[in-house]
């Protein structure tokens, strides 16, 4: 018969368990803080990366990147409280109005009305023509910065009420777009100390056809 033997445990082998435990445990722990300090070196980046972008300041009425670098022209007229609008690319009517032409990419040497800017009975009334029912490419926002100027230029309304002004036509020009608001002559009022009232609807006379978003304020009066 063979001869039965037993093993005594090392002291030695006990330790290195013992040492070995212990590193995996601090392992472990240096993994812990090493995913935390990679999760918040994540969120930091992200945080930075998704910070607001400023835009390039652009002329509302500049659809065309060369033409926006070209300066002013210098023979627009400057007495009306309208004039401001030169600036933005806009050239005035014989009939008082300030207007904003594109030029159609699809069709060769023709041009339409994108923006129109009137003073009607003490208000300023501001339209955004839709080209076949449809905001061009930028239009939206470039809508709401001439809706905003001219409440900026024409209200009473506080930068903290501009901003609410701002986030309301912002949804409406959303709403619009997603075919949500239909064509009506109903007028949503979004400030009352100016009366202001924004609208969709239909155009069915005159030169202009289709559809448009409109604005109209009380002018605010000078003492």
């Amino acid at each position: 018969m063979g001869r039965l033997t037993t093993t005594k445990r090392c002291p030695n082998n006990h330790l290195k368990v013992k040492n070995m435990n212990r590193i995996i445990r601090l392992l472990s722990a240096f993994a812990v803080l090493a995913s935390a300090f990679t999760g918040v070196s994540v969120a930091l980046a992200e945080e930075v990366t998704t910070a607001p972008q400023h835009r390039t300041l652009q002329r509302i009425c500049s659809f065309d990147s060369v033409a926006d670098l070209l300066p002013t022209p210098q023979n627009q007229p400057t007495n009306s409280v309208l004039s401001y609008l030169t600036q933005q690319g806009f050239i005035k009517n014989p009939d008082g109005s300030w207007v904003c032409y594109v030029n159609d990419p699809k069709k060769e040497s023709r041009y339409y009305t994108l923006f129109k800017v009137q003073q009607i009975d003490g208000k300023v009334v501001a339209s955004s023509f839709l080209e076949n029912g449809s905001l061009i490419d930028g239009q939206d926002q470039r809508s709401l910065d001439l809706f905003m100027m001219l409440i900026k230029n024409h209200t009473k309304a506080t930068p903290g009420n501009r901003q609410s002004i701002r986030r309301y036509l912002e949804a409406f020009m959303s709403l619009v777009k997603q075919g949500k608001i239909p064509a009506s002559r109903r007028g949503y009022l979004f400030d009352s100390p100016s009366r202001g009232f924004v609208s969709y609807y239909a155009l069915t006379s005159g030169q202009i056809q289709g559809t448009v978003i409109t604005i109209d304020i009380n002018m605010l009066r000078k003492n």
